[in-house]
Parts: C-alpha cells; structure tokens; sequence
C-alpha cells in the first residue's frame, strides 16, 4: 500500500508529465496555426527544438538504459565467478 509520500510524489510526477504534455502539444500541434506576430509565440522555443529535445531525450534514456543493463551484467558475472 503507498504511503502518503508516495501519493504525493506519484501525484506531483502525473502533474508535471501533463504540464509537459500540453506545452509540447501546444507548441507543436496549435502554434503553427496561430499568426507568427502575435504574442504568444514567445513564451515557446523556435519550432526546430521541437524535435531536437525529444530526440536527444531519447537517446539519453536509451543510453541510460544501456549503462544500466552493462552495469547488471557485469555485476552478475562476477557473482557468478565468486560463487564456483
């Protein structure tokens, strides 16, 4: 059962993924369509952003999760060679 702590931060991560989720979706599904002059556009990053922060996101979780399961491997064969 989570505790009242793990409520909290489950709800503060959801929170922040939509806030993520409906800036990137504004950003890249609304903004073309709303006139270049008009103010909002500078509360958002240059539209070639929109594709560069995803994929350098995703090459760091990608690279992250490959250190990871290195670092398992390495750590389990050398259990494995303490135990014979």
């Amino acid at each position: 059962m989570a505790t009242g702590t793990d409520q909290v931060v489950g709800l503060g991560l959801v929170a922040v993924s939509l806030i993520i989720f409906l800036y990137y979706t504004a950003w890249v599904i609304l903004l073309p369509f709303i006139d270049s002059q008009h103010v909002i556009h500078k509360y958002f990053l240059p539209r070639a952003y929109a594709v560069a922060i995803p994929l350098a996101a995703g090459l760091l979780l990608l690279l992250f999760v490959g250190v990871f399961i290195t670092y398992v491997m390495l750590k389990n064969q050398k259990g494995t060679k303490k135990a014979q």
